[in-house]
Order: C-alpha cells, then sequence, then structure tokens
C-alpha cells in the first residue's frame, strides 16, 4: 500500500509525482517505459504564448517543468516583447535528450517517490471509490489515491495515408483497455486526435534559403529561483521558412490521401484548432499564398530539425514531394515522417476544480486526458492534482486557483465549466483578467499558495518578502525623488527627441508619461534597484488604470463566486429555465453562480430564474 499511484510518466504525471512525494507522501509512478519520462513526442519547446507564463506559475508554485526547462535548454527568447505585458511570454527550444534526463535525475532525487515500469489496465473499485490500480499481468497494487496522467496512449492509433496502426508516439504498446474500464464505470470518453511534422537531417538543408531566428542577446529565465544556466553567445539558432504554390499543389492534388481527407473513413477524433495540419491551413486558408514553418533543434546531441507548423498524416511519397517543394529543401533528408495520432479522453466536465473525478472518488486525472493539447497545459493540471491529492489525505481543502489568479485557474476552470470540443490549447485571450496574470508577477500572484501547501521552502519564501518590499521600496523612491531639469538633462531629451518637461518632475510623473522608460530615466539618474524591481515600477505606472480596472471587475467575479449553490440542487424541479440549460447545469453541476454564467448554453434569463428559485423556494423544497 502507497499513499498516492500517478500512472504515466509525461509532463502532467512528472509534475503530479514531484508535487505528492515533495509533500511527504509515499508515491509510486508507473510509467510503461522509463526512457519515456518528460518525453518530448513533438516539438521539444517549452513555454510560448500564454504557455510560457503557465511555466512561470509551475515554478511560482513550486513545480518543476522551469527549473528543468532554465537548466536544459538550446535557446531561450521573449515572445511579443514589443508589445503590452500582459501577452509577452517565455518561449525555450528545449532539448530533447537533456530535458528528460535532468527531470529524471530531480525524480531520482526524492526521498518519498518510486519509479515503476509497468502497465496499469484498471484500476481497484470499491463503492465507487478507488483504492488502487491492477497491471496488464493482474498484479493488484493498493493505494489511497490515483492520478491519471495517461497523455495520448489511450487506445493509441498511429495514421498515416491508409494506414491505421494500434501504436504509441514512438511505436511503444499503448494502453488498450484503460478506456473502457473507465467507460464501464460511468466516463464519458471522447476521441480526439493531434499530430507531428517531419524531423530533417540539418545537413541537407540549404540554410542560405532561410532566415536566421536566434535567441535574445539579454539573459532570461522561467524560474524564479535560478541564476541563468546558459551563454547567450551559445545558443542554437532557429529559422524560418515557408509553403510555397507548388506545396499547397501538391497538397491538394493529394488530399484524399491524407488520413484526415478521406484515406481512411473511420476517423473519430477531433484535432486541435490552434494547431492545425498543414492540410487543414491549406484547405481553410485558401487566400493565403504561404504558411511560416520554424526549422528547429531538437538537441544538441544529434541532427534532426523539426519543422514546425507543418503537421501532416499524408502517406510518405507525398510528404517527401512536400517536404521538397520548400525553399532549402529540395535535396532535404526526411529522417521521421510525420504522422497524426488519435487516442482516447475522458470529457472534462466530469472533473471537480480539484481535478478529482466526480464519477469515482479518490480517483484525479490530469494533462491530454482531460482533453488538452500541450506540455505546458498537462504539466499544471499535474501539478495541481498532486497537491490536491496530498491536500485530501491531509484533510486540507483543496487548492483552486480562480481565473483572476492564474492562467492555471483559467485553463482548469473552462476544462470543467465549458468542456471540449477539440484538444484544449490555452490562448492569452482566454483570460478575462490577463494584464493582472502576466509573466513578470507569476511569483507574487501564487508563491504564497506553494509555501502553504508545501512546495516553497523557508528561504524562497523570504525572497519573495524580500521582492514585496523592494516594491514597496521603489514605489515611495519613484514619488520622492524629484528631476530638475539642467541643460544637460534637456540635451539628453533633444538627443531621444522625447519632449523637455517644463518644471521640475518626479520619476513616478514622468514614468507616468508613455514615451518615457526606464532605460531612458537612467542615462538622467541612477536608480538603485535590480531589473526585476525597476520592471514592477514600469508596468505599475504604465498600466495603473487599467490594472485598477481589472481589480473591479475581478471583484465582481469574486462576488459571484461566493455566491454557492448547494450540492444537492435538483434542476428539474426549477420551473420556466431552459431545457439546455437544465441539461447543462445537471452535466456541471456548478459550485457557484459565476460558474454557473460561464457554462455554454445557460443564459442571463437562466441564471435570473436560477437565482430566484435560490432565494425563495430552494430552502421549501426540503
Amino acid at each position: 500500500m502507497v499513499d498516492i499511484i500517478v500512472v504515466g510518466g509525461g509532463h502532467a504525471g512528472c509534475e503530479a509525482a514531484y508535487a505528492s512525494a515533495k509533500k511527504g507522501h509515499e508515491t509510486l509512478l508507473i510509467t510503461s517505459n522509463l526512457k519515456n519520462i518528460a518525453d518530448m513526442p513533438c516539438n521539444p519547446h517549452i513555454g510560448g504564448s500564454a504557455k510560457g507564463i503557465v511555466v512561470r506559475e509551475i515554478d511560482a508554485l513550486g513545480g518543476i517543468m522551469g527549473k528543468v526547462a532554465d537548466k536544459t535548454h538550446l535557446q531561450i527568447k521573449m515572445l511579443n516583447s514589443a508589445k503590452g505585458p500582459a501577452v509577452q511570454s517565455l518561449r525555450a527550444q528545449g532539448d530533447k535528450i537533456a530535458y528528460p534526463k535532468e527531470m529524471l535525475n530531480t525524480l531520482n532525487s526524492l526521498e518519498n517517490l518510486t519509479i515503476k515500469e509497468a502497465m496499469v489496465e484498471d484500476l481497484i473499485v470499491k463503492d465507487n471509490e478507488v483504492h488502487g490500480v491492477i497491471l496488464e499481468d493482474g498484479k493488484k497494487i493498493e493505494s489511497k489515491i490515483v492520478i491519471l496522467t495517461t497523455g495520448t496512449y489511450l487506445k493509441a492509433d498511429i495514421l498515416v495515408g491508409n494506414t491505421r496502426t494500434r501504436q504509441g508516439p514512438h511505436g511503444e504498446k499503448p494502453s488498450n483497455h484503460l478506456s473502457d474500464k473507465l467507460k464501464e464505470y460511468g466516463f464519458e470518453i471522447k476521441r480526439l486526435k493531434t499530430g507531428t511534422p517531419q524531423r530533417i537531417d540539418r545537413n541537407s538543408i540549404d540554410f542560405s534559403k532561410t532566415k536566421i531566428e536566434p535567441g535574445d542577446n539579454k539573459y532570461l529565465t522561467f524560474s524564479f529561483d535560478l541564476e541563468p544556466q546558459y551563454k547567450i553567445e551559445e545558443q542554437e539558432p532557429c529559422y524560418l521558412t515557408y509553403t510555397t504554390e507548388e506545396t499547397h499543389k501538391i497538397i491538394m492534388d493529394n488530399l484524399n490521401k491524407s488520413s484526415m481527407y478521406g484515406a481512411l473513413d473511420d476517423i473519430e477524433g477531433i484535432g486541435p484548432r490552434y494547431c492545425p495540419s498543414i492540410e487543414d491551413k491549406v484547405v481553410r486558408f485558401k487566400d493565403k499564398e504561404r504558411h511560416q514553418l520554424f526549422i528547429e533543434p531538437e538537441s544538441r546531441y544529434y541532427d534532426d530539425m523539426y519543422l514546425q507548423g507543418f503537421s501532416t498524416s499524408m502517406p510518405p511519397e507525398v510528404q517527401e514531394k512536400m517536404v521538397h517543394s520548400l525553399p532549402g529543401f529540395e535535396n532535404a533528408k526526411i529522417l521521421k515522417y510525420g504522422y497524426a495520432i488519435e487516442y482516447d479522453a475522458i470529457y472534462p466536465t466530469q472533473l471537480n476544480a480539484s481535478l478529482e473525478t466526480k464519477i469515482l472518488k479518490n480517483l484525479f486525472t490530469a494533462g491530454q486526458i482531460n482533453g488538452t493539447s500541450g506540455y505546458e497545459e498537462a504539466a499544471c493540471q499535474g501539478l495541481m492534482a498532486g497537491i490536491n491529492a496530498g491536500q485530501k489525505l491531509e484533510g486540507k481543502e483543496p487548492l483552486v486557483l480562480k481565473r483572476n489568479e492564474a492562467y492555471i485557474g483559467v485553463l482548469i476552470d473552462d476544462l470543467i465549466t465549458k468542456g471540449i470540443r477539440d484538444p484544449y490549447r490555452l490562448l492569452t485571450s482566454r483570460a478575462e483578467f490577463r494584464l493582472l496574470l502576466r509573466s513578470d508577477n507569476a511569483d507574487l500572484r501564487l508563491r504564497e499558495y506553494g509555501y502553504e501547501v508545501g512546495l516553497i521552502d523557508e528561504e524562497q519564501i523570504k525572497r519573495l518578502r524580500d521582492k514585496e518590499d523592494k516594491i514597496k521600496e521603489i514605489k515611495k523612491y519613484a514619488e520622492e525623488t524629484k528631476i530638475k531639469i539642467t541643460k544637460d538633462i534637456e540635451k539628453i531629451f533633444n538627443d531621444n527627441n522625447i519632449q523637455i518637461p517644463t518644471a521640475t518632475m518626479s520619476v513616478e510623473s514622468l514614468l507616468k508619461r508613455p514615451e518615457i522608460t526606464i532605460e531612458f530615466l537612467e542615462k538622467i539618474i541612477d536608480i538603485p534597484f535590480s531589473n526585476d524591481i525597476k520592471e514592477q515600477l514600469e508596468i505599475y505606472l504604465k498600466y495603473e488604470g487599467y490594472i485598477k480596472k481589472a481589480y473591479k471587475e475581478a471583484e465582481k467575479l469574486l462576488k459571484l463566486e461566493k455566491k454557492q449553490i448547494p450540492e444537492d440542487i435538483d434542476y428539474n424541479k426549477i420551473k420556466n429555465i431552459a431545457s439546455e440549460a437544465r441539461q447543462k447545469l445537471n452535466e456541471v453541476r456548478p459550485k457557484t453562480i459565476a460558474q454557473a454564467i460561464r457554462i455554454s448554453g445557460v443564459n442571463p434569463t437562466d441564471i435570473s430564474i436560477l437565482s430566484v428559485y435560490l432565494k425563495k423556494e430552494y430552502n421549501k423544497d426540503e
């Protein structure tokens, strides 16, 4: 008997096992192949738009993805650096060999964690409670809680042209029975699909016909605890190329040979809307003359280049023509062909906000089994499942992050409230309060939570509180420090084409002017604070009005979150509510009025009727 069993060693499983063990619970991580711990079957990048903020949130809470990425990446950059702070996000090109190795070393260093190679095919279930797992060979392992993080391995099929092969991403044996067992226990199972492009021999690409994409020339980290682990000048470059008219003609001429477009007539899975195959892009965006493709290294240890944006399920002979039609790829050697993969997932409205399932007690799920796509979306769910499994064993309330507190909160709330049609991907546009959920302030938002649940230590929390004190100091400094406009200072303003102030002004007043930055002010005055503290001041002063407005909107949401809906409410007793709303409310079983508002198919009129019923009639039914 162990405390917690984590099934699956991908990004969700690693975070879940780490959090569980770090909280002091005896944890068993079961994976079908030890070589696939923290595997990156698709692009080995970490972060990206919105996703990079999630990695910082994971680190702020005490997770490990950011630290492992910082120690092993090939290149890192800040996306959207020319835009506002709400959409800026880190993206690192990871190393497909070094990242999993570092993750395994991290997991092996934990006292309370054991890793076992085996295939789980069923759960031990008694009276709708999970008490462990049953392995492929029939062996039973008992536990108090099970966390399923099975990724794309539930009844996985690889699709290429007119062929369907029952196997996982690297040709491994998939889990053929677990999803059927989940269906027997009452879970609604959904079939989903994702895909991957070709891997190309670096030495066969003519990079002179592509555009180089280097990493940033300043040091960056995902983690709030680590100093940079790399040298700027040693970052590996990525490259940019585009599809051509010939590429599009080859695809359209052979469309019926694609698994997704007629070569297979039994496709059930729906692919990711925001990461479509190249066939989808060419068909859906016929007006576009070309689509951009990024050529990215997979590792320092071998020469495979990843062709980002060229995912396909065409047969190999067509893929050869497609690849050779790209600028710089006329003589390219394909080392691995692209493919689609179809797999089972559970419909996520069957989950509570803690990621414990509503169907079976003591069963948590995280990652692609919940209908998401992406390493970062998986990792943050794994972290939350691991935390909340531990919280349950400790008799404590689960950690549930609100939509105004974290992208993680947005992701989980979207899953459990709205469900999914296709693999869910985080976007900045999904967050109503994205100006509050910035990359720069993830530690200020979440580190206290990490400390409360036992993943952040005393030294880390002291650094946070020192940072908070420094932010107060710099605000006071900016208010009190005045800059007198001398002849020398007038010249600096003129040299930078910035209007000269007519009188002495405080640092605070100057920074509120849109054309004036901290960088410019430091040509005039030494500001005696670290870069991250100066960044907090600049963002606060330039966006103060917008930030205050966002906080007011968040307060309205929090008031609605306090309006609880009783767990035993019978929606069938509420008269005049729309039938679709009744069906959706019964499916999701929202905990609060705020959550009910976010359910698609539940209209304002339905919410009004529900609110009146709770005030006047609910207690009469007792």
